[in-house]
């Protein structure tokens, strides 16, 4: 069976990308593979494929368990019970075998999620590595509470329904007997707590937006398209959960002169007829500086000279690469008089080009 997509992906937004957004992504989507307008062939396909998408990303708890879990968060199989009046697989479970899902293990602390940012530099600073500035907009605990959502100096208070458990307990006769069916507390929403006494910076909800600037060492040797991980610098978590983690997704700008090659840098000198008749010692740019080259007598267009660990430095590894010159001798467009003379006397003197 052919793996699902991605359904940020899907829907052509980032993994931060707000409720308008997402919206205003499945207007434009829909209306492009509704089959009333697109007669193609795989186009209704698409379009149930972008309302699943909006339908999890447009619920915040559908979000949650996608972002945390992928697909796999979607609980398809739960809801295919409804029916008998189960509350997904933990209470079949309890159904059926008499188990009990842990209050701690459905309820207890959440990584936060992880952030996404682009980040261009130049050839030098992949070749070197570099150490930049990223600015991010994240998700902390918030400064006055440090995330308990209570104001300083109160504490919450044990849920009354479910006594601090998270969790209650419901028996229920269906087709099969009596069972006993075990769901997440509606009133403290699992958390076992009720705030009382919220905090007026963050009005009890425990986080806030901060705006950061973050210094990244990119390490030498990245190429474009490289993702560097940033562990524990994306939101923060929750109920006690690890924060999650930024990843940078590296592009490198063209350069004016070089062309990489895996870890080796390529670069065409020009030369006149001169220096290739003659032979010429000329300087040659690298990425870290000008180098003397040796260019012999009689050399020809396309003949390539290797400077050696004049490249790229191999990426967590030993070594660096080389930098390959390849010659290429160039026709003057236009010729001083003087210059017409002797390129005729010398045209004279060395007759017919050899085959």
């Amino acid at each position: 069976m052919a793996s699902k997509r991605d359904y940020y992906e899907i829907l052509g937004v980032d993994k931060d990308a707000n409720g308008d957004k997402i919206k205003k992504a499945f207007r434009k989507m829909a209306f492009k593979h509704h089959p009333d307008h697109n007669r193609t062939d795989g186009a209704e396909e698409q379009f149930k494929e972008v309302n699943k998408a909006y339908e999890v990303l447009s619920d915040p708890d559908k979000r949650s368990a996608y972002d945390r879990f992928g697909h796999g968060g979607e609980d398809d199989f739960s809801r295919g019970f409804e029916g008998f009046g189960f509350d997904g697989v933990g209470s079949i479970f309890d159904a059926f075998f008499g188990g009990r899902t842990s209050s701690a293990a459905r309820h207890g602390p959440v990584q936060g999620a992880d952030l996404y940012r682009n980040l261009t530099i130049t050839l030098e600073e992949a070749a070197f590595g570099v150490e930049e500035e990223v600015s991010i907009s994240r998700v902390e605990n918030c400064s006055e509470c440090h995330g308990s959502g209570s104001r300083p100096g109160t504490s919450p208070d044990q849920c009354s329904e479910c006594r601090g458990g998270g969790q209650v307990r419901r028996v229920q006769q269906s087709i099969f007997g009596r069972f006993t069916n075990i769901t997440t507390c509606p009133r403290c929403q699992g958390d076992g707590k009720i705030i009382t006494d919220p905090c007026h910076r963050c009005r009890g909800i425990g986080r806030e937006k901060f705006q950061r600037a973050i210094m990244v060492k990119i390490p030498a040797g990245v190429e474009h398209g490289s993702r560097v991980r940033l562990n524990g610098e994306g939101d923060a978590g929750t109920k006690g959960g690890p924060s999650g983690n930024l990843y940078l997704d590296l592009s490198v700008k063209e350069h004016k002169i070089f062309v990489r090659e895996d870890d080796d840098i390529l670069y065409e000198l020009p030369i006149n007829f001169v220096q290739a008749a003659l032979g010429a010692e000329l300087k040659v740019p690298t990425l870290d500086g000008d180098v003397k080259l040796k260019i012999p007598v009689g050399s020809q267009t396309g003949q390539v000279f290797k400077l050696k660990n004049k490249g790229i430095l191999h990426l967590h590894g030993r070594g660096q690469g080389d930098q390959l010159v390849s010659l290429k001798v160039v026709t003057p467009k236009s010729l001083t008089k003087k210059q017409r003379q002797l390129f005729e006397e010398l045209a004279k003197d060395l007759g017919p080009a050899e085959k």
